[in-house]
This record gives C-alpha cells, sequence and structure tokens, in this order.
C-alpha cells in the first residue's frame, strides 16, 4: 500500500506558471509507468488535502499509523511518501507507534518532484516499493521495521537525519550501519535488521505528549534563555543538545537550573550536536554537573529519535522514574549502549 501524505515528490509544475503544486495520486503514479511492470498488487490511500512537511505534526503521526494498522492484515508491506524537511522525524515516530511490527514500513520522497526530468523519485519510489515487497521463502518480510530509502540506501527510520538540502543523498545514519544498499542488486545486511517478538499481534500506541523543548547550548548562553526554556508552562521534558561527548557549560546557574527543573519533574535527555559519536557523561568533568543535576543519557541517539520518543514515552508514563529508564533503553533499536 502506497500512503501520500504529500511533500516534493508529489508536486507537479503548472503549465502556465511553472510553479509546484500538489499533484493527485492518479497523476503521481502518471510519472512512474514502470509500476505497471512490478510483479506487484498495489493500492493506495491519499491525505486530502496533500500535507507539505513543514507541516507535519503528531496528528500526521498518528493518521499514517491508524492507516496501516485498518490495512495491516490486506498488505505484506507499506510505502509512506513524505516531504522531506521532516520525514526523520515521521519515521522514528512511527517506530515508536508500532508494536510488534513484522512487516516494512517505509518511507521515501525526493529532492525534486516526480514530473521533473532529473527527479531521483521514480528511482526511490520503485525500489521502496520492492524492499517492501520483498519476503523470504517462509513469507515472512526480509526488512519488517520502519525504516528510510533514500538514493539507494535503506536506513532504519529512527537513525536517520536530513544532511542535505540539494543533494540527492539528502538523509544519513552517521551511528548505525544501512540496513540494505540498492545497486545492480539488492545486498541486505540480515545482522543490522530489527526483529519484534512473531508471536505477539502487531498494535499501536498513538499517545503522547507534546509538552517537550529542545533546548540547544551555545557559547555564551544566557540565563535569561534557560530560564525561558524551563518555565515554559505545563513543560514534561527537555532534550538537551550538549557540546561533543555530552558537554555543558559548568557555570554554577546552569546546574542549578537544571537541578530545579529536575526536582520539579521535568526531565531531561542528553545529546550531542554532533552529527556522528556518543553522549559519554562523566568522561569530562563538563558534563559531571549534569549527572549531578539528574540528566539521562541519550547515548548516541539522533535529535529526531530523542525529541520524538520522549514525547511517545510522556505519553504512556506519568512516573518519572519511569520515564528516565525508558529514555535510557532502546525500544525499536534507537540507540546503541556501548560497554565501559
Amino acid at each position: 500500500m502506497l500512503i501520500f501524505t504529500g511533500g516534493t515528490i508529489s508536486m507537479g509544475e503548472t503549465a502556465d506558471t511553472g510553479s509546484l503544486s500538489p499533484l493527485d495520486t492518479e497523476r503521481v503514479l502518471g510519472f512512474v509507468p514502470e509500476l505497471k511492470t512490478l510483479n506487484v498488487n498495489l493500492a493506495s490511500v491519499s491525505f486530502t488535502p496533500l500535507i507539505d512537511s513543514s507541516d507535519v505534526e503528531p496528528t500526521v503521526w498518528m493518521r499514517i499509523a491508524k492507516i496501516v494498522e485498518e490495512n495491516y492484515d490486506k498488505f505484506d508491506g507499506f510505502v509512506v511518501l513524505h516531504g522531506t524537511d521532516t520525514m526523520s522525524y515521521s519515521a522514528a515516530a512511527l517506530s515508536f507507534m508500532f508494536n510488534n511490527l513484522r512487516k516494512p514500513v517505509i518511507f521515501t520522497g525526493s529532492q525534486l518532484p516526480v514530473g521533473v526530468l532529473r527527479s531521483d523519485a521514480k528511482e526511490n519510489l520503485i525500489t521502496a516499493i520492492e524492499l517492501a515487497a520483498d519476503h523470504d521463502e517462509n513469507g515472512n518480510a526480509t526488512v519488517p521495521e520502519v525504516s528510510l530509502f533514500f538514493e539507494g540506501q535503506l536506513m532504519r527510520g529512527n537513525r536517520t537525519t536530513k544532511r542535505s538540502a540539494e543533494e540527492f543523498d539528502a538523509f544519513a545514519s552517521f551511528n548505525y550501519h544501512l540496513l540494505a544498499k540498492a545497486g545492480v542488486h539488492i545486498k541486505y545486511y540480515e545482522e543490522y535488521i530489527h526483529q519484534e517478538n512473531a508471536s505477539l499481534p502487531m498494535t499501536i500506541d498513538t499517545v503522547y505528549s507534546d509538552k517537550v523543548a529542545i533546548l540547544k547550548l551555545y557559547p555564551g548562553i544566557r540565563r535569561e534563555n534557560v530560564e525561558a526554556i524551563l518555565n515554559i508552562p505545563e513543560l514534561r521534558g527537555v532534550v538537551i543538545e550538549t557540546f561533543g561527548s555530552g558537554n555543558a557549560p559548568r557555570a554554577d546557574w546552569f546546574y542549578q537550573l537544571l537541578k530545579e527543573a529536575s526536582n520539579r519533574g521535568i526531565v531531561f535527555v542528553n545529546v550531542s550536536q554532533c552529527r556522528a559519536g556518543s553522549v559519554e557523561m562523566g568522561r569530562y568533568a563538563t558534563s559531571i554537573n549534569l549527572q549531578r543535576a539528574g540528566v539521562v543519557s541519550g547515548h548516541d541517539m539522533t535529535l529526531e529519535a530523542a525529541i520524538t520518543k520522549l514525547m511517545m514515552v510522556l505519553g504512556r508514563c506519568h512516573d518519572v522514574e519511569d520515564v528516565k529508564r525508558m529514555m535510557e533503553t532502546p525500544l525499536r533499536g534507537e540507540m546503541t549502549l556501548f560497554k565501559d
């Protein structure tokens, strides 16, 4: 099943002005006649109206999850056509919404509209469908998880980040191996593919909390800026983007603000501003205050995975210690726990 949400891949040029506007599903598929040659039975459902990825919010994630749930027994796999700007957020969020997923849910899109001569849309869409339909001799899906396919690379959805606004190679999985690579042949990296319990039924959990914030550190950050974020009404969780391997200023006021907020029940998750590498709290003295303030490690999670996971966990848990424990526990392969 193809799920059209919107984005560049669903856009086309208008004849009179040349400006881009959304196309209906039939016109998008009409630009890819090669789909008729695939040995795959295709069906599609489309958001009406289509959504620009900059306008994506949690209600969109819920709609996608419910479409998959309602059609789960009818199809072998699902391909979600989505705008690139927030695709990594959506792929991460969906990975945490599904429980015991045993079928592929593959996000893809394009940097150029499907109707443009040099568009990357065709290759991304065709191969994503092939990957979603692939299975072993027992009928089990080859990649039964939420993933993202772009420019020949299949990546775990909650491990991806958009790395370029211009290149076709727009996404990267800096801290985790590819799940598959498409060239003349499709090569799967089976040892890196996540497997859920096959004996349990697939369910979805769409409860979330939007009472979260992101605090990005920078040299010279002012106390007033930090206070403004930590005093947001009803705030329950904050992802802190720290320096390097999880370091932060040692200013006493910064520690005191975090400590006071932590005592009020706000959960802090530490992720690195670096694209590659992991948070190692306690390695340097500049991260010790974070530990003392009750901040938990996000290990090597991406920002996209950390914030969406925090939203989902806060929606399901009300005990602060339970939230902290779950944030430090891999749920869908979104983090790697390194041994000391």
